[in-house]
């Protein structure tokens, strides 16, 4: 179901996120209620939903929201957006990263408990099937959200009623049918790419960045210069920021680190084609615009979102090998009219 901007800029100042949009459909009060299942606050919960602490405002925003798109890039019927930089020639240049043949997963081990960043954990049923000695299993997942590793469909978030390309969220989505165009099956055929890790933790000599913290353009070109590498068309760049490390170390959290919502212009000034992190992207309030990264992305530029990947061995390796750069391959789960898919990005150096 669709939610009003406003439910979602309550259930994210609540320090639900994404995950929350869903429980604020399930809570008999609303917003304010689904955020008292989420104890100790969350992203903007200090400060409060009506306070701005982007470098960016709604009206920039907006503006860019038009001024950033790449509706009609690829023609009026295009449903692949920026993944179209990823050109024979561009998988080309990613198969050459694969030097030593080690291999690195970016996805989080599946969390089956509860916790503040975890509103709805797997759940999966084991039978076991008579004498024969074959076991089968059920499972229940509700993967959007701040816990499960997954990728973005374009149908998942809407902006003013419309979805990537000027498509219409009403005449594309149903409850019942799911969604009839810009689903995750656009990616059968999978994705190979260059990946780019930017591990802002390293560039600020940390282990992990505190909750809260905006990533800003010079953060990610600082770490640029410091990592002999540039962001050009057809990557996918994962953004670092700690969070599974810190999670280890002090337990769970919803109130992440992300990109602040003036980060956007980058995104179409490099051509980016796809965007990940350890959290979920965004971070911080603008009033009247929660989730800039996510609706700039996915709305405008047309860059599908991986949520929640594991970035702390592939940060390891990338040490290692004194490369942040890498081979990225991911084949998210085809779902007819699905809005995304759990998923299992590799890393090959």
């Amino acid at each position: 179901m669709k939610l009003s901007m406003a439910t979602r800029a309550a259930a994210v100042a609540a320090g639900l996120g994404l995950a929350g949009w869903a429980l604020v459909q399930a809570a008999p009060g609303g917003a304010s209620e689904a955020a008292g299942q989420q104890p100790g606050g969350g992203r903007g919960a200090a400060q409060g939903a009506a306070v701005n602490d982007s470098r960016t405002s709604k009206e920039e925003l907006e503006r860019w929201m038009t001024e950033l798109s790449n509706s009609g890039r690829w023609g009026k019927d295009d449903q692949l957006g920026a993944a179209n930089l990823i050109t024979p020639a561009k998988r080309k240049q990613a198969l050459a990263l694969a030097k030593s043949g080690e291999t690195v997963s970016l996805s989080h081990d599946t969390t089956m408990e509860k916790a503040v960043d975890v509103a709805d954990p797997l759940a999966h049923q084991i039978n076991i099937l008579g004498e024969r000695g074959i076991a089968v299993e059920k499972q229940e997942v509700s993967f959007h959200g701040s816990i499960f590793t997954h990728l973005d469909a374009f149908c998942h978030v809407s902006h003013d009623g419309k979805l990537y390309n000027g498509f219409l969220f009403k005449d594309v989505v149903s409850r019942d049918g799911g969604c009839s165009k810009l689903g995750i099956t656009v990616f059968k055929k999978g994705i190979v790419t260059r990946g780019i890790l930017l591990d802002i933790p390293r560039l600020k000599g940390v282990p992990y960045l505190e909750p809260g913290t905006h990533v800003y353009r010079e953060d990610v070109e600082a770490w640029e210069k410091k990592a002999g590498m540039k962001v050009a068309p057809g990557d996918a760049i994962f953004l670092r920021t700690g969070r599974w490390a810190r999670r280890d170390k002090v337990g769970p959290f919803a109130n992440f680190a992300g990109y602040d919502g003036s980060f956007a212009p980058f995104l179409k000034e490099r051509g980016v084609a796809l965007i990940g992190s350890d959290a979920v992207q965004d971070v911080g309030n603008v009033p009247g615009f929660p989730l800039p990264i996510h609706q700039i992305a996915l709305v405008a530029l047309g860059i599908n979102i991986f949520d929640n990947a594991d970035l702390e061995a592939v940060a390891e390796a990338a040490a290692r090998h004194n490369r942040w750069e890498f081979l990225l391959f991911a084949a998210p789960i085809p779902v007819p009219n699905g809005t995304g898919s759990l998923i299992n990005p590799i890393a090959v150096f």
